[in-house]
């Protein structure tokens, strides 16, 4: 069995911006259907000689991966008659311009069943990619290939993407394929509840940033940071990222975040299954029958949400909530960052406490945050002589307090909370998986970022 995207252009047109808060309204949900999504993204590799994974080819490929991995119920999805993406139940695997390999993990009740379906995931990945040749790493940015080495993955819209990122900032090339990241999805019950969400965990990001930090090379070398990919979303295309200031005003609405979204320029627009290239117009002209892409003709609900999906702030608000600050990493980074928001996000004393927390920093204070946690991480401070250690352990014990009183136990009796206690080791020592990997960088792997092939891999 075989699928393709959506088409685009189905549908009634949208006649007012009005329908698009709705969309985003629709997603408010009663407490007892909140479920959790887990995404993570990591790069293929060739096993002999460590470099990237093409496409397709006579060695280990992409192709092959996707391929080898509908042994086990997923279903192909195509474009352009190329197999570019799997689906299984609610859950899918996609790929990102370089092609780093995603999961994009079905909505789940428990930590206990996300981290379950990524262990299942991997295992699943890790016998296809030792039949190949192929390995996958867990960094959040590629440790040596350059824009040149690394391949392009046959999506259309790939193409409109990067020939539109040098127009808008000078790392948008490094963002689209040499970066990889994992991040969770959250719900809300309403609209006041998704503000109070939205501004705990937008505020909470660069800590996300510091914890996970776990990308300090680049072109086989130390690149001064601890999150690179932290660094990189500094300079991508600031009309749609960042820490959106708006969404702190009394004003913040699901229109407000409407209203950002229209003036944030377009990429593409489908129809008939093809992109059309829109970068730089105005869904608002959109609207008005006015798009130069598409004369006279107004979008559809597929139109909005594909643009919604352009959108790259710290945290995103789709039907739900998108936590993006945290780099790729380890086997239990990827189960880790899920328990990290839930706690925070899912419980409503926790989340008093942690907007309690945050409520009195500045726009300028989390920007600060934001650039210090990538270079700095543990180490980088945020109020006076307070340090982004010290808020790491403030954070992850309202974040367990929420865990063990959600108390969500699995078949040995624990409840979620276990899943922070690598967390827990970070903060007490200040020292994060990227100053681990500096460290063995400098000393027994003696300035060889070939070790990295086998220490990081799944």
């Amino acid at each position: 069995m075989s699928g393709t995207y959506n088409q685009g252009g189905e549908g009634a047109p949208i006649e007012h911006s009005d329908q698009l808060a709705a969309y985003l309204a629709a997603g408010c949900k009663p407490r007892e259907t909140f479920r959790i999504g887990t995404e993570h993204e990591k790069f293929g590799f060739a096993l002999k000689d460590h470099t990237p994974i093409p496409y397709a080819g006579d060695g280990p490929s992409v192709k092959k991966m996707l391929e080898g991995l509908i042994r086990f119920g997923w279903e192909r999805v195509e474009e352009d008659d190329k197999l570019v993406a799997l689906k299984r139940d609610s859950a899918s695997i996609t790929l990102e311009p370089g092609g780093q390999f995603e999961l994009s993990g079905a909505p789940l009740e428990t930590v206990h069943q996300t981290c379950a379906e990524v262990n299942l995931h991997l295992t699943e990945v890790r016998e296809v990619a030792d039949e190949i040749g192929a390995g996958f790493l867990g960094l959040g940015f590629s440790p040596k290939w350059s824009l040149d080495e690394t391949p392009m993955m046959p999506k259309a819209r790939y193409g409109l993407m990067k020939a539109y990122m040098p127009k808008v900032g000078t790392m948008g090339h490094q963002m689209m394929f040499r970066s990889c990241t994992v991040q969770t999805n959250l719900d809300f019950s309403s609209e006041a509840d998704m503000i109070k969400k939205f501004r705990v965990s937008l505020a909470l990001q660069p800590l996300a940033t510091a914890l996970f930090a776990n990308s300090p090379f680049k072109d086989g070398a130390l690149n001064g940071y601890l999150s690179y990919r932290g660094h990189v979303w500094t300079d991508t295309d600031n009309h749609r990222t960042g820490m959106l200031p708006f969404v702190f005003d009394e004003g913040m609405s699901f229109q407000r975040y409407v209203d950002w979204v229209l003036d944030v320029p377009m990429y593409f627009v489908k129809r008939g299954g093809q992109y059309l290239d829109a970068t730089g117009q105005s869904f608002r002209d959109f609207l008005d029958g006015r798009l130069p892409a598409l004369p006279g003709e107004k979008p559809v609900i597929s139109d909005w949400e594909d643009h919604i999906g352009t959108m790259f702030p710290e945290v995103r608000l789709k039907t739900f909530l998108e936590m993006r600050g945290a780099d790729s990493g380890p086997w239990n980074t990827l189960c880790a960052l899920p328990a990290f928001w839930v706690g925070l996000l899912y419980d409503d004393t926790a989340l008093d406490a942690a907007w309690d927390l945050v409520k009195g920093w500045s726009a300028d204070q989390r920007d600060g945050m934001r650039l210090a946690a990538a270079v700095h991480g543990m180490r980088a401070g945020y109020d006076g002589d307070r340090s982004m250690q010290d808020l790491a352990k403030e954070v992850l014990a309202i974040s367990r307090a929420g865990l063990n009183a959600r108390a969500r136990l699995n078949n040995y009796g624990e409840n979620e909370a276990h899943f922070l206690d690598d967390l827990d080791e970070i903060a007490a020592s200040g020292v994060t998986r990227a100053d681990q990997l500096i460290e063995r960088f400098k000393g027994e792997w003696k300035a060889s970022i070939e070790p990295v092939f086998t220490e990081c891999a799944y």
